[in-house]
């Protein structure tokens, strides 16, 4: 067989990879043409770069765009240059429930159909939920095109510990509802996500750090991905010296981080416990089971360190 000679670097990297079924697959993949059903997109949360390839396809491939106003809708598309052809609904928080059915009835009707709120994920502490509720129940086809998200952004910008995390989007405002969620958020060890408002800032780090202690640590998140995209970090009684001392202005999530989890009891300190309730008239396998359950330790390690210590005295 008659040897090649080796192709020059230079010609090389001017010609096309060669074509196999692998790289064919691959890049199939790249744009998958919306399909009917109801597709739940992700939108910049401020950068429209962040905008995915899919989500400019899917703008210019919907029959239907359900968005929460048709003026961000323009905008965005305008931003990202490309034309949109189907009808557009509005569905915000005002018209969500009556929305549905409209919805629900362009899918059954084989319709593409394209749900996005003003910005992030949609039913996300946004509309979204009730509609892809809806048509999963119906058993008719459901999707998403992810995207950006301010929840995840936070989290990431926050520096505290990611690993679980809890969102809890806005609070009540006032009143004996928000002190009922705070009070029983007191206790949670996830970091926690929250959602507000500027004007709302200063008094709510202040009702963070009267709950869970000043010196608890946290981030306030602002403007994430936009030109004036600002985090501050420190303890909630920094975070709230800090807001109370400039004009906050933008979108804002708080992240805070969760309590610490209890020091698990040595069942060597509880057998006093245990023991007085022997006194009063309780056997000993279910005094251990009592003050077990209740200080969250082990029963056979709690029975065994009683034993020992009546050894010891004996």
């Amino acid at each position: 067989m008659e040897k090649q000679s080796p192709q020059p670097l230079e010609q090389a990297l001017d010609q096309p990879p060669a074509s196999s079924p692998e790289t064919e697959a691959t890049e199939g993949r790249l744009h998958k043409p919306l399909t009917p059903g109801l597709t739940l997109a992700g939108t910049p949360i401020g950068n429209l770069a962040d905008a995915s390839p899919r989500l400019k396809a899917a703008l210019q491939e919907a029959d239907l765009l359900a968005v929460e106003d048709s003026r961000t809708l323009r905008k965005l598309a305008a931003g990202l240059g490309v034309q949109t052809r189907g009808r557009v609904l509005v569905n915000h928080d005002h018209n969500e429930k009556e929305r549905v059915s409209q919805i629900l009835q362009a899918v059954q009707e084989g319709q593409k159909v394209l749900l996005m709120s003003d910005a992030g994920m949609p039913a996300v502490s946004d509309p979204g939920y009730l509609a892809a509720a809806a048509v999963a129940q119906a058993n008719l086809p459901l999707t998403t095109i992810p995207g950006p998200s301010a929840v995840t952004t936070a989290i990431a910008l926050s520096g505290l510990p990611s690993g679980r995390f809890t969102f809890e989007g806005f609070l009540a405002r006032k009143g004996s509802d928000r002190k009922r969620r705070l009070a029983a958020l007191a206790q949670e060890e996830r970091t926690m996500v929250f959602y507000e408002s500027p004007h709302r800032l200063a008094s709510t780090l202040e009702d963070f750090a009267q709950t869970f202690g000043p010196d608890r640590p946290a981030a306030v998140c602002r403007e994430m991905t936009k030109l004036h995209e600002e985090v501050a970090r420190g303890s909630l009684q920094e975070l709230l010296d800090w807001a109370q001392s400039k004009t906050i202005k933008g979108e804002i999530a708080i992240v805070l981080q969760g309590a610490e989890a209890p020091q698990a009891q040595d069942p060597q300190d509880l057998t006093d416990l245990v023991l007085e309730l022997v006194e009063g008239g309780l056997k000993l396998k279910e005094a251990c089971t009592q003050v077990a359950q209740a200080q969250g330790v082990s029963k056979r390690e709690l029975y065994q360190a009683v034993l020992a210590r009546r050894q010891t005295e004996s």
